[in-house]
């Protein structure tokens, strides 16, 4: 028999549980707590706390942004959407099989997987091919980087300063997990500096 007994705090939940035995007696009862700190772990940040309006900001000024999303996932989905509707087109690639970023993504490149036959052949940039295609009256691409907590500190700093080399660029990497969808620049996670007008828009 188990049940959940709500505590007088309204972000705190105990789980009690008790098992009886074949004669029917009741074995030891163990009880644990689960305590949330706040509202919005119960419920989602974002639907308490609208944030789609920053999140379009940020990733203007920014132009590069770690974030961290939910370990079930979907909530993404979100933010992705609103920058679509802002025009954006995306460009979804793995970190892992990714190779040298630089040269995946700004270079002529061979393939860097599997066996190589005699006769070689090569691919374009991934970023310049595709802002080729862009239709006329697209906003940007955003490179949309899943599972970037693989790469390399060299590596994360590389795709910070893609904006700056490609200004029709947006850079969004998923550097890890969290509660909620937070995002931080990118530059700061990769311990490079911030410029005045970064540091305005992070404060």
């Amino acid at each position: 028999m188990a049940s959940a007994i709500l505590q007088s705090s309204p972000a705190s939940f105990a789980w009690r549980s008790s098992s009886s035995s074949r004669h029917g007696r009741n074995r030891k009862r163990t009880a644990a707590t689960i305590r949330c700190a706040t509202l919005s772990d119960l419920i989602g940040g974002d639907l308490l706390r609208p944030d789609l309006r920053r999140w379009l900001d940020d990733v203007e000024k920014h132009k590069a942004l770690a974030v961290y999303s939910p370990h079930e996932g979907g909530y993404e989905g979100r933010y992705l959407t609103r920058l679509r509707y802002q025009g954006y087109h995306f460009l979804d690639l793995s970190a892992r099989g990714l190779g040298d970023p630089e040269s995946t993504l700004i270079k002529i490149h061979p393939p860097h997987l599997g066996k190589q036959p005699i006769a070689r052949w090569y691919f374009p940039p991934e970023v310049d091919y595709r802002l080729s295609l862009l239709p006329p009256e697209a906003k940007g691409l955003v490179l949309w980087i899943i599972e970037a907590k693989v790469l390399s500190k060299a590596e994360l700093q590389f795709l910070a300063l893609l904006p700056t080399l490609r200004p029709k660029v947006k850079v969004i990497a998923e550097c890890g997990n969290w509660r909620n969808f937070v995002w931080r620049p990118l530059k700061e996670i990769a311990t490079l500096s911030l410029s005045g007008e970064e540091e305005e828009a992070k404060l």
